[in-house]
């Protein structure tokens, strides 16, 4: 069985993705990581995004693949362990930028359908139930009002970080980005589930999923 959990940032998905997950003893995926790990390896070895061959040698030579330690997932991008690089501000500004490229999200997707293949997991991204797996025996997409998007990902960063007018400026911006490219842009599916997370605690949404999921195993009886 394969969830989907769509939406974009400070909607919760990460945190309610990976709670769902090992409520139902699902293997998790958090495909923005990988998305992340690849954009780390464009930003340090200098490859130029406009240079179609360059890229595509890039991809090609450098496979996103995850290993997991103790239950931890550590992301790869060909032999180097980027876990711990992928959470910059460079990483963040570019990210977006990068998915929007043909020929990467070709071999992302490429790469997360291969993960699915006779496992039951949840996948969470932007473009999980449209692109990725439209074909998902539970698609969720997830939503909440930018102000409270904002805190949640100041709250997650620390309270050193960015003003929250400028959180807020950076996830809209970001919004706007992912909503808007011509390739696989951020919407829900129309069979999706759209959730509301403004007035939501994780455990009252990750109740909801589990209950859809549970009505969504039905339904294939």
């Amino acid at each position: 069985m394969i969830i989907a959990i769509d939406g974009p940032a400070g909607t919760g998905k990460t945190t309610v993705a990976h709670a769902v997950a090992q409520e139902l003893g699902f293997i998790y995926f958090d495909t923005g990581a990988m998305y992340r790990a690849l954009t780390y390896g464009i930003i340090s070895q200098q490859i130029d995004l406009e240079n179609a061959e360059s890229l595509q040698q890039f991809l090609d030579t450098h496979p996103v693949t995850i290993k997991t330690y103790l239950e931890e997932k550590n992301y790869y991008l060909g032999q180097e362990n980027v876990t711990d690089k992928i959470r910059s501000e460079s990483v963040t500004k570019l990210v977006s930028k990068v998915s929007s490229y043909a020929a990467v999200r070709e071999k992302m997707v490429s790469i997360q359908r291969s993960l699915a293949e006779g496992v039951n997991a949840v996948f969470e991204g932007r473009d999980i139930g449209t692109v990725v797996f439209p074909k998902a025996d539970l698609k969720v997409f997830l939503t909440a009002d930018l102000e409270i998007r904002a805190k949640r990902r100041r709250l997650q960063n620390g309270e050193s970080g960015a003003p929250l007018e400028q959180v807020a400026e950076q996830i809209a911006s970001r919004d706007a980005q992912d909503a808007g490219r011509a390739l696989s842009p951020m919407k829900a599916a129309d069979d999706a589930i759209v959730i509301d997370t403004t007035e939501l605690s994780i455990e009252e949404v990750v109740n909801k999923i589990i209950n859809l999921k549970e009505s969504a195993e039905r339904d294939l009886l």
